[in-house]
């Protein structure tokens, strides 16, 4: 696989000024030819929010990559599945949904078929509409990830898994080195054709549902994965090393066998570098006697980094329960707007967190 990453600096979301630079990333990328094809876009849709959140891959960036498609002769199709994939999703709220459509494009739901696929040592469902097309391109978001630190390329293939099937992902693979296998293990399975990367702004902080829009510049693509979360790692300040699928996937050595194979088009990212990117801290995986403890002491489990709950923000949505894999959250019969954890059933997957959208959850160590 070509290691070959391609970056351009971009500080708005200007329609032609994006054009010009999609085109220029796709050819020094090597992206594949897509004339003729029928080809999936499959953008970063975590919940149908504002553009200005930074929680979705921006629309301008989307309808760019449709017209420079459709220019080269491609079908277009776009679609993702969100936490909540109900029918009431329609893609509009984030303003992908309207570029789809000025575009001639088809919008699809990625919940209406499925297609079992193994992945690692399970079986999962994934959307049949990968068997249904020619070429399958991810246009991920950079942003943080409370759990896995930073989300890219690699980790935006995750929105293929319809729905809540998501959830029980987490069940199965409990902690970040577990769940950063099951992501590389996901892109082996599925192997997008391309990648792009919006990074114009990004979100740091609490991502990656509840971070902070900030400024860092850059488009990138590429058809390998992991080369381009590296170099988008290197851009937000982190160790590529920190990040657990690039360590991961570079062990396998299947998408990449060393950092340096890595051939750059476009200024030098260190040059790009974020100084101020407020980043999720690495922390320790804990050793297992830690962990036995951990499950029989109070006090030892406050210790780790976990959801923590505002009722004077919360809004009874009743989407952090609904979202919560093992069933541990609840409402307070007593008091209004205020959730109850069962502390020894958590499995910190922060999934409630994610998907709140009033900043009710925050993930952090609380002792008292």
């Amino acid at each position: 696989m070509s290691s070959t990453v391609a970056v351009q600096k971009c500080t708005e979301y200007n329609p032609e000024e994006i054009a010009r630079h999609i085109a220029w990333l796709y050819t020094e990328s090597n992206g594949p030819d897509p004339a003729g094809k029928t080809i999936l876009l499959k953008p970063n849709i975590l919940s149908d929010d504002e553009p200005n959140k930074a929680t979705t891959t921006h629309p301008a960036v989307v309808e760019a990559v449709i017209t420079y498609l459709q220019s080269k002769g491609a079908t277009v199709l776009v679609g993702d599945s969100p936490t909540f994939d109900t029918r009431k999703f329609t893609g509009e709220n984030c303003g992908i949904r309207q570029v789809v459509d000025k575009c001639g494009a088809t919008w699809v739901r990625f919940n209406e078929a499925a297609v079992i696929r193994k992945v690692g040592a399970t079986e999962i469902k994934i959307t049949a509409l990968i068997t249904k097309v020619d070429l399958i391109i991810s246009l991920s978001k950079l942003k943080n990830h409370e759990l896995m630190i930073l989300s890219g390329a690699i980790k935006n293939i995750f929105g293929f898994v319809p729905a809540f099937n998501k959830a029980i992902q987490h069940v199965k693979y409990p902690d970040r080195n577990k769940f950063g296998e099951f992501f590389v293990s996901l892109e082996e399975t599925i192997k997008p054709h391309f990648h792009i990367m919006d990074g114009i702004v990004a979100m740091e902080g609490p991502g990656p549902g509840n971070g902070y829009p900030k400024k860092v510049n850059v488009l990138l693509a590429s058809v390998n994965p992991l080369a381009l979360d590296i170099i988008a790692s290197r851009i937000a300040g982190y160790n590529p090393l920190d990040i657990p699928t690039n360590k991961i996937a570079l062990e396998r050595g299947l998408l990449l066998k060393n950092i340096e194979d890595i051939i750059l088009k476009g200024p030098d990212p260190d040059t790009l570098v974020v100084r101020d990117f407020k980043r999720i801290q690495k922390g320790g995986e804990a050793g297992i006697l830690f962990k036995f403890f951990k499950k029989k002491i109070p006090l030892l489990r406050r210790l780790s980094k976990r959801p923590v709950f505002n009722n004077k923000l919360c809004i009874s949505c009743s989407k952090c329960i609904d979202i919560c894999p093992v069933r541990t959250l609840r409402f307070d019969n007593t008091k209004i707007n205020k959730v109850l954890v069962n502390e020894a059933g958590c499995i910190h997957c922060y999934c409630c967190h994610e998907v709140c959208r009033e900043r009710a959850i925050e993930i952090k160590r609380k002792i008292f």
